[in-house]
């Protein structure tokens, strides 16, 4: 078999663990380089075949950190390998890293006789990954600096999209935007925000909100900006005030196995399962733990795609955690103070928009890890769970996708959605105060005429002349066109850079 370093490991010791995005394999190269999805690797570099501890330490220098593997395969090496191998390189950096992470995830400790005379060395490298600092372990001299703990951490990577988001500065962009605007133009924009975060996060879940659900699920939005910690109750509190139906009430975390599926029916038409009851309330606490303190951190975006995401793929309802997970987005940028005066990107707007890609990034994760599950159909609505994989699996998840996604949507939330509204406004208010300055009518039924009139492009339909044809002059339907399509073609143009 060609294959080496922690494809050589999945496959020889069956290990649990989602498709890697680099599959490292021997190839006729000269030095080890990326060949499209291939990590070419020479002949004369590869580990022994059988050495599980070299294939360990190739894979740390050449493809990272992947915890789910290494929590497998660690504990397959004898102590006194890796105390042979640390003897013979006491101040490697990988051999190291390996050694630490074999105490970790044994629970057992190697003996050290040669001293360690170099400075501490981050787990994760900085310069590939997105980081922040942690807890030194002073006999190994590295740095855990994961986002998350050994209980459940996610991995993100700094590929060149997510470096290029970062470096745009979404919050402080959306900031100066929301201060450029007039405050009576801020407070109706936010208006809509609120108004259309709602909807749209319950129209991704195939629901329409009635207005107690839309009043109460804006509340909760708003509420966000008191910047309360995650709690067990918390969260219980916020699921209850999502739902109208008592029965899908939680008094706590879920404590039966849960599953989502799509119209094909037997075990095929379960699409995923969320972790087993016991492993999913040890997630939430290490969840938890990481969405109070990690906002303040590092980049709170790069934290809400990791809390969003990994809420919703935790599951630890029956129902309402696609809702929740859209609302933590929110919750974890004001924990992080980054949105003030009641500033709201409209995410779950653009998600809406891009549904298929939303969905494609929760099957990254979730198509993988059905793999691991024996399902027995017993009837409809029912069946039996069996989980064959290792909670690894869970544990330590590869976010790169996930951040991104949540990274464009934020972008995407302010320079279309918000942007679009603020012209809207814009439009509306030059046309309704040009109408409101020549003819005498009803203030009603003018902003209902200017609001149609610019979202049907500037006409004024048919049916509409018809429905206002005894309160409203004829003429003034067709100023109120007039005046639209000018605002429009200005505002086109502005676009254009004319």
């Amino acid at each position: 078999m060609k294959a080496v370093g922690y494809s050589r490991l999945i496959h020889q010791l069956e290990l649990t663990a989602v498709p890697l995005r680099y599959r490292a394999v021997i190839e006729p190269v000269t030095r080890v380089q990326r060949i499209g999805h291939t990590l070419a690797v020479p002949a004369a570099m590869a580990p022994a075949p059988d050495n599980i501890l070299e294939h360990v330490l190739f894979a740390l220098k050449h493809e990272g950190i992947n915890l789910a593997v290494l929590a497998q395969a660690l504990p397959t090496i004898p102590a006194e390998q890796c105390e042979h191998a640390f003897e013979q390189a006491p101040n490697g950096v990988y051999i190291r890293k390996a050694c630490y992470l074999w105490e970790v995830f044994t629970g057992k400790q190697l003996k050290q006789t040669s001293r360690i005379r170099v400075p501490y060395t981050p787990l994760f490298d900085p310069e590939r990954y997105i980081t922040r600092s942690g807890p030194r372990n002073q006999k190994w001299r590295v740095e855990f600096n994961g986002l998350g703990d050994f209980t459940y951490c996610a991995t993100v990577e700094r590929t060149p999209s997510i470096t290029a988001l970062l470096e745009y500065d979404i919050l402080s962009k959306a900031k100066a935007f929301m201060a450029e605007l007039p405050p009576v133009m801020m407070d109706r924009a936010l208006n809509w925000a609120y108004l259309h975060e709602t909807k749209d996060s319950f129209a991704i879940e195939r629901e329409a909100p009635s207005e107690s659900k839309s009043r109460r699920f804006i509340q909760l939005l708003r509420q966000a900006h008191e910047r309360l910690p995650l709690t067990e109750d918390y969260l219980v509190a916020l699921q209850n005030a999502t739902l109208s139906n008592p029965l899908d009430l939680a008094a706590a975390f879920r404590h039966e196995q849960n599953y989502l599926s799509d119209s094909s029916q037997g075990a095929a038409g379960v699409t995923y399962l969320p972790p087993p009851p016991h492993l999913c309330r040890e997630l939430m606490e290490s969840l938890m733990a990481f969405a109070n303190d990690a906002p303040t951190q590092m980049d709170p975006l790069v934290c809400a795609g990791i809390i969003s995401f990994g809420f919703v793929l935790i599951h630890p309802f029956m129902d309402g955690n696609g809702r929740l997970s859209r609302f933590l987005i929110h919750q974890a940028l004001c924990r992080a103070g980054a949105l003030d005066n009641g500033l709201l990107l409209p995410v779950s707007v653009a998600m809406k928009h891009q549904e298929l890609r939303y969905l494609e990034t929760l099957q990254s994760f979730s198509r993988p890890v059905r793999e691991f599950w024996e399902v027995q159909w017993i009837d409809f609505g029912q069946y039996s769970f069996e989980f064959t994989g290792s909670d690894t699996v869970y544990r330590y998840w590869d976010a790169t996708p996930c951040v991104t996604f949540t990274l464009e949507m934020a972008r995407m939330a302010l320079e279309v959605e918000l942007q679009k509204e603020a012209d809207f406004l814009a439009c509306y208010d030059a046309v309704y105060r040009a109408v409101n300055e020549q003819y005498d009518v009803r203030s009603s039924d003018l902003a209902n005429l200017v609001m149609m009139c610019l979202t049907n492009d500037g006409i004024v339909s048919r049916n509409r002349r018809k429905q206002y044809q005894y309160s409203v002059p004829v003429e003034v339907f067709e100023f109120i066109e007039q005046q639209s399509q000018q605002v429009l073609a200005a505002q086109r143009a502005e676009a254009k850079g004319e």
